[in-house]
């Protein structure tokens, strides 16, 4: 991986995908005690920034092996990126989707025209399932993070982070990414590397599910004892990816990890002071950037809203939840 293939992903993706914001308030730099920097994929196609990197695979791929279809496994905000790319493809897609996953992300999925496949992520391996299926059907299967175009998709958030923070005024800061498996953060991390290597990429969990951060301290791949009951359900992965993690090991510093009282906070203030909605796997970095300053370096911070996808319940529970 290298950025070159990020930056020829960010051009097959020119018209496409969005070129989000990145906002500020100064209500969240009060809180924070620095200036915040928000890069507000929540506004992404389909609501994350998962379109970028379904979109990178999917275009990248041979005609003949494209025009067969895809498959995929997802919690929701991959499934409904590769729905939304396969769509502008006109060619099929299946989603292996966890049966607890949100509402909002199954429903957003078929609306998009994915065909999918529920299974219990507690007792059934998806990667198995995916695997098994990608064989009957002749299927090319697009992993949500361990795949390097994927990877190069998502990167195209890190080069346009590069030119905002510059634009802003900000050369020299962390950069907190919300962290799953890895693709968003190694993919910024690797664009940052090459545009800003000034800003310091770091990876953003919620505490119980914070793999990423013990991979990182202990030098290597370290799994979740367990695989849901977190309400950030968007980044809840069993462990970093094998082509993620030694890129992230390279390049990103310390892992932050927040409560989920802090992200449900998060998402209230995004919605306040930014006018955006955030889901609570999306919101865990903007939580470490308003809460866990101790752990923060410098004056000023940068932190994705990786994802907008929320249910009305949870985001009512977030709306509710006391500041």
């Amino acid at each position: 991986m290298d950025i070159a293939r990020i930056e020829a992903a960010a051009e097959r993706l020119a018209g496409h995908a969005r070129r989000t914001p990145l906002l500020s308030s100064p209500f969240l730099d009060e809180i924070a005690g620095r200036r915040v920097l928000v890069k507000a994929e929540c506004l992404q196609h389909t609501g994350s920034f998962k379109f970028r990197g379904a979109l990178s695979a999917i275009s990248a791929l041979d005609p003949d092996s494209r025009k067969q279809g895809v498959i995929a496994f997802s919690s929701g905000n991959h499934a409904q990126g590769i729905a939304a790319a396969a769509r502008m493809h006109g060619i099929p897609a299946v989603i292996v989707m966890p049966s607890d996953a949100p509402a909002a992300k199954i429903a957003g999925t078929k609306g998009l025209g994915g065909e999918v496949v529920p299974y219990d992520r507690a007792t059934e391996n998806r990667d198995a399932i995916g695997a098994r299926l990608a064989e009957d059907r002749g299927l090319t299967l697009i992993r949500p993070y361990d795949e390097p175009e994927v990877i190069a998709g998502q990167g195209t958030c890190g080069l346009e982070i590069a030119e905002q923070a510059a634009e802003a005024g900000v050369c020299e800061a962390d950069v907190l990414v919300c962290c799953g498996g890895g693709g968003l953060t190694s993919g910024i991390a690797l664009a940052l590397e090459a545009r800003a290597p000034g800003l310091r990429v770091r990876p953003a969990e919620p505490e119980g599910f914070d793999d990423v951060k013990r991979s990182l301290a202990a030098g290597e791949i370290a799994r979740n004892a367990q695989l849901s009951g977190s309400i950030c359900d968007a980044i809840v992965t069993p462990q970093p990816g094998e082509l993620t993690f030694p890129i992230m090991r390279r390049l990103c510093g310390p892992g932050l990890a927040a409560s989920e009282d802090e992200v449900l906070k998060a998402m209230q203030l995004a919605f306040r002071h930014l006018k955006v909605v955030a889901e609570p796997g999306g919101a865990v970095a903007l939580a470490a950037a308003l809460f866990r300053g101790e752990d923060i370096e410098g004056d000023a911070v940068v932190c994705t809203i990786s994802g907008g996808n929320v249910d009305p319940e949870m985001f009512k529970r977030a709306l509710d939840t006391p500041l």
